[in-house]
């Protein structure tokens, strides 16, 4: 039996909506990871791109376990002698840029590489309620229903 490697023209690409209201960052990460990847599907090959697009909403609502939210910081370098700089999570998610934080998320769960950054590019994040794909027909996808840790209440 040969083993089935996946060509470009077996691949199909479906659209998805994920409502990440409550949801908590690193579990929706990984699921959001797995879609752009395409290993929920069984024509899954690593060489190839043949994950789906992925669309999140309210991803300025996510819910980060423990003290995360005030002790997890992220750090960023000017290029200046002495130029290192920080932010909390908390800062990030209430910034003018909250979505950032699933993005950054979500690269870091992708391999890096031209294949990486090709499936990265399928993802498309939004802080708030509205997104501009409704014409792609995205399909939703409820992760908080797949598991009870995948959500927590929205006490901040």
């Amino acid at each position: 039996m040969k083993t089935y490697t996946a060509t470009p023209s077996d691949i199909e690409k479906k659209w998805w909506l994920i409502d990440a209201q409550d949801l908590v960052l690193g579990r929706l990460a990984v699921e959001v990871a797995d879609l752009l990847r395409g290993k929920h599907k069984t024509t899954y090959t690593p060489h190839m791109d043949c994950g789906d697009h992925v669309v999140v909403v309210n991803a300025g609502k996510v819910h980060l376990t423990g003290n995360k939210r005030a002790d997890k910081r992220t750090y960023w370098h000017t290029g200046y002698p002495g130029g290192i700089k920080s932010r909390t999570m908390a800062q990030i998610l209430e910034g003018k840029h909250p979505e950032r934080a699933v993005q950054k998320a979500v690269q870091r769960m992708l391999p890096r590489g031209p294949l990486g950054r090709q499936q990265f590019s399928h993802l498309r994040v939004y802080a708030g309620a509205d997104h501009p794909h409704e014409a792609q027909q995205p399909e939703v996808l409820d992760i908080g229903a797949r598991n009870r840790k995948n959500k927590k209440a929205a006490t901040r």
